[in-house]
């Protein structure tokens, strides 16, 4: 095959393995953040996942198909008054997050004065051990926080806490010290939580960027967990995507031209290289060539995308054979979280293909071994999409 569109090589594998950890070692109830890739519920489910961080009514009805009897959790801080309404009536959904009274009493006048809400209080801490800062659109702190503590405590059936410090984390202290704000606050608020939703973040590994195990994260955790002013029946929950999922897809695609360490590619910022130009993540990369590999040197190169402007630009840099050259071809990895939803239409440079593989990740945080090197796959399933990736192999 020399295929003319980027090709999306999945590793279903890889979202088995990585729940099955999480499932075995994380001691509280696992949510997966459909945002980052809900390609992969029917994998997740499967493998025993059973609940789901939703943000929309897309979200919500893709779960209600896919994982039937799934319970869903509606962690987005600001949502509209049908979704609330549909979300509660239609699908069941009684666990709401909210970061303002103005979405407390949109939440209590659009149920109904339901009786059984589960409200998590989205409070805002620290993201600065993260790669990706989430801290500027939601939370609240402070006094304004015990304040709504207080209130939300009224009609909840069950009080939660959630935070997110930020995505990419890199430190396990991350966790520690925005629990240590969840016990000072409810000290302060003197309220009895029920739940706590330690969020996401959990990393995934990358060329640049090689965090401690995630075990160490999930230590972490447990042990604040058990010195927090909290009771003995305190749920503990998380909302990994990303660990979840980054190694299960990478992206095959093809030089068009070379202008000294630069290659132009035939994707990028605009289809599924976002985070390679914004915010400059270095995925693993390694060539796929016709030709008999030779004994050329490495060198690092920059990416250009396929549109015609200047931000679809990849700095990397990307470490391949110096003789790399117009015809070959690249799998980058590592590319299971939001490459496939950030993917846009600009420049009519939006058709891809999909297959599923056999072959591991090209980088793990899990021990995933690639079977059988870097010179081809093994495809077990090709689905063609055409004009743009969907779910599930459909077409748009």
């Amino acid at each position: 095959m020399r295929p003319e569109h980027p090709v999306y090589c999945l590793h279903p594998r890889a979202v088995t393995v990585a729940t099955n950890w999480f499932l075995g070692n994380f001691p509280g109830t696992v949510l997966f953040a459909v945002k980052t890739n809900p390609y992969f519920v029917d994998t997740l489910s499967a493998a025993g996942l059973q609940h789901f961080d939703v943000a929309s009514l897309g979200e919500i009805e893709l779960i209600h198909a896919k994982a039937p009897g799934a319970r869903m959790s509606f962690m987005h801080p600001v949502k509209s008054r049908l979704s609330i309404r549909r979300a509660y009536f239609e699908f069941g959904i009684r666990d709401f997050a909210l970061d303002c009274e103005a979405e407390l009493d949109k939440i209590i006048q659009e149920t109904g004065n339901a009786p059984d809400l589960n409200l998590f209080v989205r409070l805002s801490v620290s993201n600065r051990h993260s790669c990706l800062d989430l801290s500027g659109k939601f939370g609240i702190a402070g006094k304004p926080a015990a304040k709504l503590l207080l209130k939300t405590r009224q009609v909840a059936t069950r009080l939660g806490i959630c935070f997110h410090a930020g995505s990419q984390l890199m430190r396990p202290e991350a966790y520690a010290e925005a629990m240590e704000v969840v016990s000072k606050l409810i000290r302060s608020s003197g309220v009895i939580i029920d739940i706590l939703d330690v969020g996401g973040g959990f990393p995934s590994i990358y060329p640049d960027m090689t965090p401690p195990p995630l075990a160490d994260f999930v230590n972490t955790i447990v042990t604040r967990f058990e010195e927090m002013p909290v009771s003995e029946t305190c749920e503990l929950w998380c909302e990994p995507g990303r660990a979840l999922v980054a190694e299960a897809a990478s992206l095959v695609v093809k030089v068009e031209m070379r202008k000294n360490n630069t290659l132009y590619i035939n994707d990028g910022t605009y289809g599924g290289l976002f985070d390679a130009g914004h915010p400059g993540f270095i995925f693993p990369v390694t060539p796929i060539r016709q030709q008999t590999a030779t004994n050329s040197s490495l060198a690092k190169f920059s990416l250009y995308g396929p549109t015609c402007d200047s931000l679809d630009f990849m700095p990397g840099p990307f470490v391949l054979p110096s003789d790399i050259c117009e015809g070959d071809y690249l799998e980058i990895g590592n590319l299971g979280a939001y490459s496939m939803q950030l993917r846009t239409e600009f420049n009519g440079f939006d058709r891809t293909e999909l297959v599923s593989v056999e072959e591991g990740p090209l980088l793990s945080m899990y021990g995933i071994a690639r079977q059988n090197g870097t010179d081809g796959f093994h495809v077990v399933e090709e689905t063609a999409l055409h004009e743009n990736t969907t779910l599930e192999g459909e077409t748009t």
